[in-house]
């Protein structure tokens, strides 16, 4: 595997371990106060949906590099999700590769391009403009599409 999509997968995978990490000690006001020492309870779900979000957007980074393709900045937000759909996507060649790791449609590559989508609006809406302790079902429904995006992308990259 070429070591530049290596290294995206394990900041993506180190990016979805901080998204769980955070999700447990804010649902777990014991864990703050025992082995935090916090003196009140915090919650830290934008931080999830955050970290979520750049967990998928690694995995989409490794996943173009290995096909040859490189995203910068400026935008490079939205230039990785506009070459992600135009290149895995439109041409099904995501749809291929997931479909030779799970012999059936279980997952379709606009399936996953739904998912970053949805994910890089919601790191906008829920980092900038809502209180934190609002944000616990969309922090687990994006720490459930970063696992979900990852596994698959993952797979992708090491068969």
């Amino acid at each position: 595997m070429n070591d530049e999509a290596e290294l995206y997968l394990q900041r993506a995978e180190n990016e979805l371990v901080t998204a769980q990490i955070l999700f447990d000690i804010s649902s777990s006001s014991i864990l703050q106060k025992e082995q935090f020492k916090l003196e009140k309870d915090f919650t830290f779900y934008s931080a999830v949906i955050s970290h979520s979000y750049y967990c998928i957007f690694y995995s989409a980074k490794a996943i173009l590099i290995k096909d040859g393709v490189r995203t910068e900045a400026p935008e490079v937000h939205k230039k990785t999700i506009a070459i992600f759909e135009e290149r895995l996507v439109e041409t099904g060649k995501l749809d291929v590769e997931l479909l030779k790791i799970y012999k059936k449609m279980i997952v379709r590559a606009e399936e996953l391009l739904g998912i970053f989508s949805r994910e890089k609006g919601k790191r906008g809406e829920f980092t900038y403009q809502k209180l934190p302790q609002a944000n616990r079902e969309p922090a687990k429904k994006s720490l459930d599409n970063a696992l979900f995006f990852f596994k698959n992308i993952n797979k992708i990259i090491r068969k």
